[in-house]
């Protein structure tokens, strides 16, 4: 059973419409942030509720991520939590993780990212967070015209795997303030130079948003469902599940 690398999480309380339900949820969401601000973490707590097992609580983490943890708040679980239904396990906190990370990408707009449409009939797209000195990326936009044919569109958001301050940084926010961002892309990507414009742009909060949701390195690929692909795939295998995320 595969597990997650601890992440970082801080928390807050959650702001319940039921007076009698925020008064019986108080002390477990006293306990567990407390518990968590005294780690001084970095993630922020989006919410916290009774998980699915008696006496787990659930927090939902800035992003989409979850972590579990005890109603005294001295036990902090992370990994799966799986449900047996019909003699088959269900994966809840990635049915979880994936609602959440699928709200955060769909919030963003298009506009700021650089979109490669689909050709004919749109049958579904993917977001990959890319960075222009990464040769697996140039990889895999070699092959966005394929995906595209396969009615697949492609939207870029900005991650300088190097951090911000990297020469990916540099380049991407060149990118994006592009007045033609698909065009300077492929220049970029070709390694072909292109005017070093400067203007308010995305990248930092899109590499925020990149490691809210778990993304650590490039390409990464987020279905339209919320599920993250990590790394590298051919575009058939892209196509295969970005069309079964619809």
């Amino acid at each position: 059973m595969r597990l997650h690398q601890i992440f970082a999480a801080a928390a807050v309380m959650l702001a319940s419409t039921f007076s009698m339900l925020a008064v019986a949820d108080a002390a477990p969401d006293q306990a567990i942030r407390k518990t968590l601000d005294s780690l001084q973490l970095e993630l922020p707590v989006e919410s916290i509720s009774p998980s699915p097992l008696n006496g787990l609580y659930e927090v939902k983490l800035k992003g989409g991520r979850v972590l579990y943890a005890s109603a005294d708040g001295q036990f902090v679980v992370q990994g799966y939590l799986f449900q047996v239904q019909n003699g088959k396990p269900v994966n809840l906190t990635e049915k979880t993780e994936r609602l959440a990370i699928s709200k955060t990408i769909n919030a963003i707009p298009l506009s700021d990212m650089v979109v490669y449409p689909a050709v004919g009939e749109t049958k579904s797209h993917i977001t990959v967070f890319t960075d222009t000195t990464c040769p697996y990326c140039h990889k895999l936009h070699e092959e966005v015209g394929q995906l595209n044919k396969m009615g697949v569109e492609v939207r870029y958001m900005a991650f300088p795997r190097q951090g911000l301050g990297s020469p990916g940084d540099e380049q991407l926010q060149a990118v994006w303030c592009s007045k033609d961002r698909k065009s300077a892309m492929d220049r970029m990507v070709d390694g072909k130079d292109i005017k070093a414009a400067k203007c308010d742009n995305p990248v930092s909060k899109q590499y925020e948003i990149g490691q809210s949701i778990g993304v650590n390195g490039t390409p990464a690929i987020v279905l339209a469902d919320g599920q993250v692909i990590p790394g590298y795939q051919p575009a058939a295998q892209v196509a295969k599940l970005a069309m079964g995320a619809k």
